[in-house]
């Protein structure tokens, strides 16, 4: 799939997901019952658009502090603290960037960990490594233990070297350390889930005190550490990186699976910068989604509760047909004209019954079929254009249009048509112009659901959008297919598409590739104006 297919993960403090958890209803009451809630001291707040509130019934979270519009940025903080993803494969211990088949080996000349080059910012005197965990690791002589490891305990090493940057900041930052400390490990919860818990202590403590000897650090110490960055972290930086960071700020804001805000972080600076998508009113929570908004509640709620600890129960999850988009909806082969959902959508063992027969398929049928499914569209090949049409026309008779498996397959090839050989602007039937226009205005109308305003997927969506309607509008014009009002129609619509991409996609990050798509509407824009 396109790189860019895989939206950054984030994970937030657990107390405030339960909230969200306890549904959208109960997150309104908290907005709204000051007996509910203790606001934070005034001088905590500084002025900024948020007021960090507490309640018994999703701990810290933000609300809106006066009336704020969309696209306003209501957090701009630096990271805490940067690592490698979980079980991350080998990439640049000072910048993440992941390593080409074949590079040179490079490494660090005092700790003898890989980077990308000897010129690589972090290995500075200022960078990260530098500063944190290389001279330790040196001492220490962990990298010997590379020449002895397998590929999978090597993927350990990476994740449990966040943890090690982490706990290396009570001696060398304090301040920084206390400020992680402020974030939920959720320890007591954590530690019910056996297989997780012992897992760490096999995978981070023991090898971070036993086989690296760092001892100074107790158990519980590394167990908290783990906690803080499994609740907390963000996924950061574009295709080429594997990193995740821990902000300040950001880790208060509550989850919802149709959020009002999106974040980037600047791949120089790994800065993070949360901005609202929709305007909201003084005293409305704001909220982040912690999972794929793209993706079915069955799934959705299952990776929320295995990585966030909670299950969701917010007003789509709530809703067995996600406000009408039928995200999770299958079609049903008995009666071949019925649609099959879930009789409970907050039971994940529920039954799924179609709405217009007997037929009744068991909860644990539905997940395998759709894990099976879901392995068969992941091995596709990211380029494989026919491949995924062949996946949607392959189960179209057991899935919804909009079944989110179809919303992956067709995301993919709203960003694949136009852009690869053989399937270039220039190489494109009219027939499959037209199917590029359809693909996306089935996403929009799904992500303006799901991601109401000013979000990237909806910017993306719609820039991709404008160009198969612009070619239509020049064939049909030629030929004499419309007329003027039609043709003024169409033209307003891809200036409108333009604006709007080209306004929600300034935010991005430049360098980015959203940031380039801004840059490009912009351009078209002026284009279409100056003819």
């Amino acid at each position: 799939m396109p790189s860019n297919f895989k939206k950054k993960k984030h994970r937030k403090h657990k107390n405030r997901q339960n909230a969200a958890s306890d549904g959208e209803d109960e997150t309104d009451d908290i907005a709204t019952k000051d007996s509910n809630h203790v606001p934070a001291p005034k001088e905590e707040n500084n002025n900024k658009p948020y007021i960090v509130r507490f309640s018994d019934i999703c701990g810290r979270y933000l609300v809106a502090a006066r009336n704020l519009k969309a696209g306003e940025k209501i957090i701009e903080v630096d990271p805490l603290a940067i690592g490698p993803w979980a079980a991350s494969e080998p990439v640049c211990i000072g910048c993440y960037k992941r390593f080409e088949k074949g590079a040179k080996i490079v490494r660090c000349a005092h700790c003898g960990w890989r980077v990308c080059s000897t010129s690589c910012s972090s290995l500075t005197v200022s960078g990260d490594h530098r500063k944190l965990e290389c001279n330790p690791l040196k001492e220490h002589n962990v990298a010997k233990l590379f020449e002895t490891s397998s590929a999978e305990q090597i993927k350990i090493m990476y994740e449990a070297i966040f943890a090690l940057r982490c706990l290396l900041l009570k001696k060398s930052d304090p301040e920084r350390y206390a400020l992680l400390l402020e974030m939920e490990a959720l320890n007591e919860l954590r530690q019910k889930i056996s297989s997780l818990w012992k897992r760490n202590q096999q995978l981070i403590v023991s090898r971070i005190r036993d086989e690296w000897k760092f001892d100074e650090f107790t158990e519980s110490e590394i167990h908290t550490v783990c906690g803080i960055i499994e609740v907390n972290s963000f996924q950061i930086g574009q295709s080429e990186v594997h990193a995740r960071a821990l902000y300040p700020e950001a880790f208060y804001i509550m989850h919802d699976c149709t959020p009002n805000t999106t974040h980037t972080d600047d791949p120089k600076t790994q800065v993070l910068s949360i901005r609202l998508t929709n305007d909201l009113k003084a005293g409305e929570p704001i909220t982040l989604s912690y999972s794929y908004t793209l993706q079915g509640t069955l799934k959705r709620r299952q990776h929320l509760y295995e990585s966030k600890f909670f299950w969701c129960q917010c007003k789509r999850c709530s809703d067995p047909t996600e406000f009408g988009t039928n995200c999770s909806t299958m079609k049903c082969t008995k009666c071949q004209k019925g649609h099959i959902l879930t009789t409970n959508p907050l039971d994940q063992n529920a039954d799924w019954k179609c709405k217009s027969c007997s037929n009744i398929i068991p909860a644990q049928n539905v997940l395998q079929l759709l894990d099976r499914l879901f392995k068969e569209l992941d091995a596709i090949d990211g380029n494989g254009i026919e491949l995924y049409e062949h996946f949607i026309t392959k189960y179209r008779h057991i899935l919804h249009d909009n079944h989110y498996l179809f919303l992956s397959a067709k995301h993919s090839l709203c960003q694949l048509y136009g852009k690869i050989s053989g399937f270039l602007i220039s190489e494109m039937s009219l027939e499959q112009i037209i199917e590029k226009e359809k693909i996306c205005r089935d996403l929009l109308l799904v992500v303006s659901a799901y991601e109401p305003g000013l979000s990237r997927l909806r910017g993306v969506i719609m820039y991709e959008l404008h160009a198969p309607i612009m070619i239509q509008v020049k064939y049909q014009s030629e030929t004499g297919q419309i007329n003027a009002n039609q043709l003024k129609r169409m033209l307003t619509e891809v200036i409108q598409l333009l604006k709007q991409s080209a306004a929600i996609l300034s935010f991005e990050p430049p360098g980015s590739q959203e940031y380039e798509m801004a840059v490009a509407a912009r351009d078209a824009l002026q284009k279409m104006q100056a003819t």
